[in-house]
């Protein structure tokens, strides 16, 4: 059997093993990250936490290497820092297969993702599993550029803006985007739906996707428009194919993701799905966008503005009930 087996079949194990002892951590906990880290360095706690709090991707390296490090002798701890990703766990740093579950899920406990045991057979260096996490986190596959946009990026950019903006962070990428909103308990429209037990609407999970797609067209309008787009000349104007498959309460994140399938201006086309802790919540198979493009025009004094195209755009409601 390969290394790569055996790492396998021993993670399946402890896990197994550590659940019946202890039950399925709760990552949510900040008591439970600081002890879950306890023996890191300040530097990856503080990491860490920050990591939760802002959802900050640029700084899951930091988090990944200093739990790496963790398990290290000290004699090989210079390899790890040395930033060569081709840094071997079993060959250059001697974590032996058991270490390295333990490294691996404490990653896990630390950043709130899943690691299937088929997937640890090709985290074989440093590299491998940086990317992997960076990857799992993101969800764009490595070379696929993106930029990651908070809380603050986002709201200079939306016409939706608190309290009805659903949307506290967003990677980018071409042709999609994803985004994430945890659901306070403080939102107004809770207090009545239901009364003493809040619900999110699907409704506005639905409107957490449109924005997302909004934002999208807006910092990174299609190729195809071949222009900017006004932000006050954006509307939802028709969604189909929406399934919801769990209830979401205060608490959740909403990982929200979007991608677009189709574009001729006035119209844009997406695909959406929203995610809680992995576990599917709602997918819109199409959510429909109308926006007016802008375009480059000479004044009279030979200098270029910016002018409207003359195109339709109204809003109309969906005939789907949410």
């Amino acid at each position: 059997m390969s290394q790569g087996s055996l790492l396998a079949n021993k993670m399946s194990d402890q896990r197994s093993m550590k659940a019946e002892v202890s039950g399925t951590p709760k990552t949510g906990s900040e008591a439970l990250l600081r002890d879950t880290l306890k023996r890191c360095s300040p530097e990856t706690l503080e990491a860490a936490l920050k990591y939760r709090a802002s959802g900050d991707v640029t700084l899951v390296p930091v988090i990944v290497l200093g739990i790496v490090e963790r398990f290290l002798d000290p004699e090989v701890i210079s390899k790890l820092r040395s930033g060569d990703d081709t840094v071997r766990f079993m060959e250059d740093l001697g974590l032996d297969s058991l270490t390295m579950i333990e490294a691996i899920m404490m990653v896990e406990e630390s950043l709130g993702v899943s690691i299937k045991n088929e997937e640890l057979l090709n985290l074989r260096s440093v590299g491998d599993l940086k990317v992997f996490i960076q990857e799992k986190i993101t969800g764009f596959k490595s070379g696929e550029s993106n930029e990651f946009y908070t809380i603050e990026q986002v709201a200079s950019v939306m016409p939706q803006q608190d309290p009805f903006l659903f949307l506290e962070q967003a990677n980018l990428s071409d042709r999609a985007a994803k985004g994430r909103y945890t659901i306070s308990g403080q939102e107004d429209f809770l207090q009545g739906h239901f009364k003493g037990n809040p619900v999110f609407p699907a409704s506005i999970m639905l409107e957490a996707l449109g924005q997302l797609a909004v934002f999208s067209l807006l910092k990174n309008p299609p190729s195809e428009v071949g222009s900017s787009i006004d932000m006050s000349e954006v509307y939802f104007t028709g969604v189909d194919g929406v399934r919801c498959h769990r209830v979401c309460k205060p608490g959740d994140s909403l990982d929200l993701s979007i991608r677009l399938k189709r574009v001729r201006a006035p119209l844009a086309v997406f695909s959406g799905q929203i995610t809680v802790g992995g576990e599917k919540a709602v997918v819109a198979e199409e959510i429909t966008l109308a926006f007016k493009p802008m375009e480059p025009s000479t004044n009279g004094n030979g200098s270029e503005a910016s002018a409207l195209r003359d195109v339709s755009v109204s809003p109309q409601s969906t005939n789907g009930s949410h």
